[in-house]
This record gives C-alpha cells, structure tokens and sequence, in this order.
C-alpha cells in the first residue's frame, strides 16, 4: 500500500503473509459530550506486524498517545475493536485483561518506573516475579546483554544514570517475552546521547530479539530508528513511511504544520 493509498483509505495494515501483533479497526475515541466533546481518534484502521519497529507521529492533539492506548487496553475505544493477536480486548473482563497486559504486552513510559529499593535484576524480573512466574532463565541472561546491564545487575536504580534506569526499564518489558511492547515518548526523559542508546536497544530488540515495539514519539530522529512510520492528524491515520529518516519524518512534519 502507497503512503497515497493509505491517506485515502486512513488504514494502514500488513499484508496477508504479515504476522499481526496488535491492531485497531475503525477505532473511535470520544472524550466528554457536548460543546467539550473531543473526537480523539475518528475512524482509525491500522495493523501492526510482528517483528517490526513501528513509530506513530503527529502534532500535538492528532492522537497517537490515545491509538497507543487502546490498542494496548489502557483505554477503551468508544466504537470500533482493539486486538492483541487474536484477542479481542473488549471482550475480556477486568481480570482478564488484566492478566493479558501482564502476560503479553511490555511496556515503556517516558518515567522510568522503577523500584527504587530494588536492584536491576529484581526490577528486570519483577512483573515475573509478581505473577509467580519463572520466566525463561536463559531468555533474560540474553536480555541482559542485548541491554548492556550485565556490570549493572546489583546496583539500585539511584546509583544509575537516566539512560540506564532507561535501559532497565526496557528490560523489564521485554523479560516475559511479550507479543508487544509499547513505548511512550521513552527517551523523553533523556539526553541525546541516552536517547539514542535506547532508541538503538529498542532497534536491536526487534531485530535480533525478534521482538515487536510501537513507539509513540514527536522526534523525528527517535522515528528514524523504526522500520515504518505513522501519522496521524485530527484523529486520523493520514500517512505512513517506510524506511524513515530524520530529515524526511521532519520535512512530512512541517507540511502538517503548513496544513494547520
């Protein structure tokens, strides 16, 4: 699908042989009623294949943190389905759910989130340890050198800088081997340098990991890190990109800014 056909169609989905993680159809969000009421997401149609880095960008107020939101059931959309998988998330109960975010969705915000009395390796395992699961010993070991932590797994998070509470923090969402992890302006919080660090750990995951990320970002060269990325305008899939780089993401950018 061109980036015209999928401004035209406002869906973005893999095709036939493509593996889908997560994704929303016809998706509506409206918050408040009356002369308040905000249409945040209008009608979005997107998939999200497995084993990619997807990046969703847009001005502020477009709606991409609400699409990341419900498509990973921390919301809930006002009409139209979210899926994990298969899973259809409106169908399940709040246990339910529940245990599905735990079990197979990770996730990394723009604050770290971290157990400050925790070390590294308790905070990396700590979702596990809290569901009385196990874990793949082996998975983790892996885990902690694909993140750079290895030197780092007795300290506490206050003897860590940023960019590894970061780093940490990304382990954490990857430790149980989640269908898909959703990250949220996660170098938000970051210097360049860090941001950059994380952003390459989020890469790597995907591709030598085999893992799936969607990344809420406004930074042009964090969206250069993902295979693809989204946009969204007015609540709206308006345009997709693959291959991205920083100078195009920010040229695609600015003609919204044009349009607005």
């Amino acid at each position: 699908m061109t980036a015209t056909t999928a401004a035209a169609t406002g869906s973005s989905t893999p095709g036939p042989a493509a593996r889908t993680a997560a994704r929303v159809t016809d998706a509506v969000k409206v918050y408040g009623a009356g002369d308040t009421t905000v249409r945040a997401l209008d009608g979005v149609t997107v998939g999200f294949a497995a084993g990619r880095f997807t990046a969703i960008m847009g001005p502020s107020g477009s709606g991409k943190s609400t699409l990341m939101h419900c498509a990973a059931g921390l919301d809930t959309l006002t009409s139209g389905t979210a899926h994990i998988g298969d899973t259809e998330l409106s169908a399940l109960d709040d246990r339910r759910l529940t245990l599905l975010r735990r079990d197979r969705i990770g996730f990394v915000f723009q604050q770290f989130n971290l157990v400050p009395t925790l070390t590294v390796a308790e905070n990396i395992t700590l979702p596990l340890d809290l569901a009385g699961a196990r874990g793949d010993a082996e998975w983790i070991d892996a885990l902690v050198d694909v993140v750079g932590l290895r030197d780092r797994l007795r300290h506490r998070p206050a003897e860590l800088s940023g960019g590894q509470q970061q780093r940490v923090a990304v382990a954490r969402a990857f430790a149980g081997r989640p269908d898909v992890v959703f990250a949220d302006e996660p170098t938000g919080n970051l210097d360049s340098r860090s941001g950059q660090e994380v952003l390459g750990l989020l890469g790597r995951a995907v591709r030598q990991m085999d893992r799936t990320v969607v990344m809420v970002t406004h930074d042009p060269v964090a969206a250069a890190h993902a295979d693809e990325v989204l946009f969204l305008a007015d609540g709206r899939l308006v345009d997709r990109m693959e291959s991205p780089t920083a100078d195009k993401v920010l040229d695609r950018m600015k003609a919204f800014e044009v349009r607005t």
